[in-house]
């Protein structure tokens, strides 16, 4: 029984997790970046839906339908006005802006909320729904999970089903090729950081009914996409979903076998692991960078 709570448990979370991961390999897939702003991304999707709760009474689930087309604007401005700038620069330009602006992000916040940590409790933060008798399942994780399976479909669909998703697949596979092919490649890359922007807040906002909220926050977060997406293989938006379950799985069977001080450490072993025994991830391809 305690292994089927766990694994349920597991799974819930995963899902949360794998929404953060999947805008990150968005946009290194499309773009060719790490982004290290993706994790205080995450941390002003918590935020938004903290102060849509206390400040307009918005249900932190609806207010996504705020958050995502802010967080997506947000996003795309950043990609115009910086990213755009340094995408044909070596790699280490590129992580030390999105490190600065990062820093820039969670400072602010840190200025302008402190660094007390805010909770959001909603009238069902502690509910929980009983199944087969002895396993509970947690209310805002399963709506959670609800949410982030239905904004993957949606997701998928507009990959594979439109013109603009089709675009950013082929931008994605070869970025030379899709711009001799016509397309506007600037543009699908403020859209795919629009996108990574707008899921990253998105994760960040289901996330914050059941975590601590602070500026710092988006650190460990950061720690987790990463691994999630080097897990998948970097650029693949199926191996980030599947990665995202199986570091929720582990950390939940890490906490109920182990302990939860080393839920972490479990989870970053399996990090070094897969770089040294399989570097290009679940479903990346040999020879991919």
């Amino acid at each position: 029984m305690f292994f089927l709570q766990s694994l349920l448990s597991g799974i819930l979370t995963g899902g949360v997790y794998a929404l953060a991961g999947i805008g990150m390999s968005l946009v290194f897939g499309v773009m060719n970046i790490s982004n290290f702003a993706h994790g205080d991304l995450m941390m002003l999707g918590m935020y938004l839906a903290y102060f849509a709760f206390t400040l307009l009474h918005i249900d932190p689930y609806l207010s996504l339908l705020l958050i995502i087309p802010t967080a997506f604007l947000f996003g795309f401005i950043l990609e115009k006005v910086f990213i755009h700038k340094i995408i044909d620069h070596p790699h280490q330009n590129q992580i030390l802006l999105t490190i600065g602006l990062g820093l820039i992000m969670s400072n602010t916040a840190l200025l302008a909320f402190t660094s007390d940590p805010k909770i959001l409790t909603t009238s069902y933060s502690s509910s929980a729904v009983h199944i087969l008798g002895g396993i509970s399942l947690s209310v805002p994780l399963l709506l959670s999970f609800a949410i982030t399976t239905v904004i993957t479909g949606i997701l998928f669909l507009f990959l594979s089903k439109t013109t603009t998703g089709l675009a950013l697949w082929a931008t994605s596979q070869n970025r030379e090729a899709a711009q001799l092919m016509g397309i506007n490649v600037a543009k699908m890359s403020a859209i795919a950081f629009g996108l990574g922007t707008a899921l990253a807040a998105t994760a960040g906002a289901l996330i914050a009914p059941t975590y601590y909220i602070y500026p710092m926050a988006g650190h460990t977060f950061l720690l987790k996409a990463f691994t999630i997406c080097v897990l998948g293989g970097l650029g693949s938006v199926v191996g980030a979903g599947i990665g995202g379950i199986i570091i929720g799985i582990v950390e939940s069977m890490s906490s109920t076998y182990l302990s939860s001080d080393w839920k972490d450490v479990v989870v970053f072993i399996i990090f070094l692991a897969v770089l040294l025994l399989r570097p290009q991830g679940l479903l990346g391809k040999k020879g991919e960078q």
